[in-house]
């Protein structure tokens, strides 16, 4: 997703009301507060919106999203790092209890995360770096980003609180089956995802 960071002044509303504020005034837009900073994401675009459909498709025809495990889409995970930290990823695989995890603000503890993944937009270093510290420091065993700025799709496992130990990086013509950890086989075409994602040049533009 895109996103611009925004450092609410000394003094103000807490993060999570200015959050919530933010949210209540631009219908459609994503907050999430990760590191301190608030960070405020336009509605994605039509192929952002198609990839994540054909991403749900597979995780639903393995059984995940059943009754040991949901797939979801906007579902907030509450962060470590700072007091007021949250993230909402584009889409996530949970376990199916995920109701009896609610922390606070509709967010959910990430022990309940089997997979988190991010289709990146216009700001696509949040998704590459911001929020790999972040999930890596929220234990979620499986981060997968699609990366529509270069074509690529990115795996990252194994978590160590600060970073991912493992962080494979696949390009179009390669499939790619995601950890049994996920709690069954999922296995997906690089180049179809890329595809799905990709935008058209508007009428006029080269």
């Amino acid at each position: 997703m895109s996103a611009a960071s925004a450092e609410l002044p000394h003094g103000e509303l807490p993060l999570i009301a200015e959050a919530n504020r933010l949210m209540d005034r631009n219908p459609g837009y994503r907050v999430e507060i990760i590191g301190g900073q608030l960070l405020v994401t336009p509605p994605p675009d039509g192929p952002h919106a198609v990839v994540l459909t054909d991403l749900i498709l597979p995780f639903a025809a393995a059984g995940l999203h059943g009754p040991e495990s949901k797939v979801v889409q906007g579902i907030g995970l509450w962060l470590p790092m700072d007091a007021e930290d949250y993230a909402i990823p584009d889409l996530a695989v949970v376990d199916a209890d995920v109701d009896d995890h609610l922390v606070e603000n509709n967010c959910y503890d990430p022990v309940c995360f089997r997979l988190v993944l991010e289709v990146t937009s216009s700001n696509w270093r949040n998704d590459l770096k911001t929020k790999v510290t972040a999930y890596a420091a929220a234990m979620v065993p499986v981060y997968v980003i699609v990366d529509r700025k270069h074509q690529r799709l990115h795996v990252l496992t194994d978590p160590d609180c600060a970073d991912y130990s493992t962080h494979r990086v696949h390009s179009p013509g390669e499939t790619v089956t995601l950890p049994d950890s996920l709690g069954a086989e999922v296995t997906l075409d690089v180049a179809e995802i890329l595809a799905a994602g990709r935008t058209k040049s508007a009428p006029g533009e080269g």
